[in-house]
């Protein structure tokens, strides 16, 4: 047993445990390099021999070490560096006083996450406990920050994980290049499954000892003139059932090889992490009913308009009203009013009536799939829209760690580390984001996320740029108007930038100085002062003050 900074490490058990004495159950990499970091406390070790340790006899890509790290400093709370910290161009340093002595430092209480007399949704009175949640492959190859996942009011009991075995990828592509497409392209979608909980991946059904593994994935890569695709199944290994399909194509010639392999795995990953979801919730289908009625309003939620909106939402609290136990619907109900919140198409009294409809919405969704990911994620984004922004990133790594693909998810973590001050990581986010660009209708929001993160930065010409790609998705969100806005003027395109001023406005009439200030309650200083630059710019270019 080691213990710093009120933390114990517990290598018997593999497990870190915080003040309070819950357990942030790390992955083993993690835990590996966070136990070697303790084990040579005060000692600067340097990258080199992290590398040979944690991953001996296999070549990495530098970011799996650095990815560890940021997981580590979300686990220990180390937001400002104070415990490991990078010594330029030498290492890394745990800064703390190491012991087999308890030290008993108290923990650090969870932040409120919503606004002085708000009340709050029952999932967010209860006490967080925390646990590890790897991203996307993190500490195996190049992927995304592992965070800590902050679990609801009582322990879940951890399913036993799926078996999934994986048939190497038939190339019927008849081009030279197939066979090297095909492997990169298994090796990443194994490096993915293989981070979720819930799942344990084979590479070949002989490598499974005892019983059969639960589910088979057949696949196969294809050329088809200028485009490669990949194509999978999820066949039931006893029934011989298809429990899903997925597939995904990208232009050979429009993107560099690596790019077209990982955007292949992620939008076929993420297909089948939902599906594998879906079989450890035991979820009941939907009604047809139900089903049609989410179907028609998911497709009004990302490219909308007041009218459709509304629209969306009458049809969405008539479903609701025939079947209100249909978690579906639940999930899609709240996913639509926080797109009104963001939007700004709610007064103050329907904005305040909106969050606690979708907070009471989320609880009882919560209670019936704690591990569905359309859940999660709803409760990820209403966390962002109410502000709780430490604690979205909690909930959206909980997304991530049943499909490390989902950009939606990834966008909102983003936008909470935009908000903290945070924007480098921030662009990273989007940035990862986008090159796993799945599912393509939440493109334009990590694209963005991206202009946004480069305008704070002060790199107007790439925050054009990304804004741009996001606007010619969906041209209706007067946020993308105005920060392009910003980005024209300070590039000396006064004209350009006083017309995606007039179109902004025109999305978002009443919009003011006094009323799209950024939130005030738990944004960063760092954040607020960038953002105050930001409006300053918009006056000039003629926002009303009032």
């Amino acid at each position: 047993m080691l213990y710093f900074a009120g933390f114990e490490l517990d290598e018997s058990r593999a497990e870190l445990r915080g003040p309070d004495g819950e357990a942030i159950r790390l992955r083993r990499k993690s835990f590996d390099l966070l136990l070697l970091l303790a084990s040579n406390f005060g000692r600067i070790v340097d990258k080199q021999e992290l590398m040979a340790a944690v991953w001996p006899n296999l070549h990495v890509a530098d970011d799996s070490l650095f990815q560890c790290i940021r997981e580590l400093r979300l686990a220990l709370r180390d937001e400002h560096r104070q415990l490991i910290k990078v010594i330029p161009g030498r290492g890394y340093l745990l800064e703390a006083a190491v012991s087999r002595t308890a030290e008993g430092a108290p923990g650090d209480k969870a932040p409120s996450g919503l606004p002085a007399g708000q009340r709050r949704p029952a999932f967010l009175n209860r006490p967080v406990r925390w646990r590890a949640a790897l991203l996307a492959g993190v500490c195996v190859v190049a992927g995304l920050a592992g965070t800590a996942v902050g679990l609801l009011s009582r322990p879940m009991p951890q399913p036993r994980p799926q078996t999934v075995a994986m048939l190497p990828v038939v190339d019927v592509s008849l081009d030279p290049a197939g066979q090297a497409m095909a492997a990169a392209v298994a090796e990443q979608l194994i490096d993915g499954l293989a981070g979720i909980d819930t799942i344990e991946v084979m590479a070949s059904p002989a490598a499974v000892s005892g019983a059969p593994p639960a589910f088979i994935i057949e696949s196969e890569l294809r050329r088809e003139q200028d485009n490669w695709t990949f194509k999978t199944r999820l066949v039931d290994s006893v029934t011989g059932a298809v429990a899903g399909l997925a597939s995904a194509s990208v232009e050979a010639g429009a993107l560099e090889p690596q790019l077209q392999q990982t955007r292949l795995a992620a939008a076929v990953g993420n297909s089948l992490a939902h599906s594998l979801n879906a079989g450890v919730e035991g979820k009941a289908g939907s009604s047809s009913r139900g089903r049609a009625a989410v179907e028609q309003a998911t497709a009004s939620i990302n490219q909308t308009s007041r009218e459709r909106f509304a629209a969306a939402q009458t049809m969405l609290e008539a479903a609701l009203a025939a079947e209100p136990d249909n978690v579906d619907v639940q999930v899609a109900l709240v996913t639509l009013q926080l797109r009104g919140i963001q939007m700004v198409w709610y007064d103050a009294a329907e904005r305040a009536s909106a969050i606690r409809n979708a907070g009471a919405l989320l609880e009882r969704a919560l209670a019936a799939r704690p591990r569905s990911i359309a859940v999660l994620e709803a409760q990820c984004r209403f966390l962002s829209a109410t502000n709780a922004f430490a604690e979205s990133l909690v909930a959206c790594a909980q997304v991530l760690s049943f499909d490390p693909w989902d950009g939606s998810s990834l966008y909102l973590v983003g936008l909470g580390q935009l908000h903290l001050g945070r924007f480098t990581d921030a662009l990273a986010t989007f940035e990862l984001a986008d090159r796993y660009d799945t599912p393509p209708v939440s493109r334009w929001a990590w694209l963005l996320g991206a202009g946004w993160a480069n305008l704070l930065l002060g790199r107007d010409a790439e925050a054009a740029a990304w804004l741009e790609r996001s606007i010619a998705i969906t041209p209706a969100s007067g946020r993308s108007q105005m920060l392009l806005a910003v980005a024209y003027q300070r590039l000396g395109r006064s004209a350009d930038a006083r017309d995606s001023l007039a179109k902004g406005m025109a999305l978002r009439p009443s919009s003011s100085l006094s009323n799209i200030m950024p939130p005030l309650h738990n944004a960063s200083p760092v954040f607020l002062t960038a953002s105050q630059k930001v409006l300053q710019t918009l006056v000039e270019l003629g926002l009303p003050e009032q």
